[in-house]
């Protein structure tokens, strides 16, 4: 009889799907995006040091939630097409463009693609935006929040978000929000990567969790 395949460790089979909490909130003069990262194959937390967060451009970055291959492949894919249409304007890409190949190609693999896609940076145009896509869907928000832990920060992000904020309360609030989304879901955890983006560049800061805010239950 032909010999049984032994099977490999179940997470080599599973798809790794990042169990996590992205957000990202414009402020004056530019964003800040963050994610928590700890990547899960099933139960088996496969990297707990998974950056969510991929440039696309010097000024744009992508945030993802769900499968972490899909969610690269893309990353690749749109850093390709936006270095050669950057090339043949001869300036900086604008974020709605990134935002608009994220959505083309994430639709077009719709069927194989479980990938919940923020875009955000800055650009001479508009300054900074945050774009969030869900089913094939774009639109701008002064902020959007996605990923497993997402579900338990919707109350809390809805109060603490005011108009106006500045780029310390912004990172303030992502980080806050990324700590309540850890505390309560079993699939985040880890760090939180925070990347600040302006006019000047995008500067990423990684910030381990027992240096995050903690939350109590009442």
């Amino acid at each position: 009889s032909p010999e049984e395949q032994t099977p490999g460790p179940g997470w080599l089979s599973e798809e790794v799907k990042t169990g996590t909490t992205i957000i990202a909130v414009e402020f004056n003069g530019g964003v800040v995006l963050g994610s928590d990262s700890r990547v899960s194959a099933g139960e088996t937390v496969v990297n707990r040091v998974m950056n969510k967060l991929s440039p696309l451009h010097d000024k744009i970055y992508c945030a993802l939630s769900g499968s972490a291959a899909d969610a690269q492949t893309i990353a690749e894919m749109v850093n390709y097409q936006l270095d050669v249409h950057s090339t043949e304007i001869g300036e900086d890409p604008q974020v709605r463009s990134a935002a608009t190949l994220v959505k083309n190609i994430s639709y077009k693999y719709k069927e194989e693609l479980s990938a919940h896609l923020i875009v955000a940076g800055w650009d001479r145009r508009d300054g900074g935006q945050v774009f969030a896509t869900l089913n094939g869907l774009l639109t701008r928000q002064p902020f959007a929040v996605g990923g497993s832990g997402s579900f338990y920060v919707y109350g809390f992000v809805d109060a603490e978000y005011h108009k106006g904020m500045s780029k310390e309360e912004s990172q303030q609030f992502v980080i806050n929000t990324l700590s309540l989304a850890m505390s309560r879901d079993g699939s985040s955890g880890g760090v939180a990567y925070i990347v600040t983006i302006d006019e000047h560049g995008a500067e990423e800061k990684v910030i381990l969790g027992n240096d995050l805010p903690s939350f109590f239950d009442q």
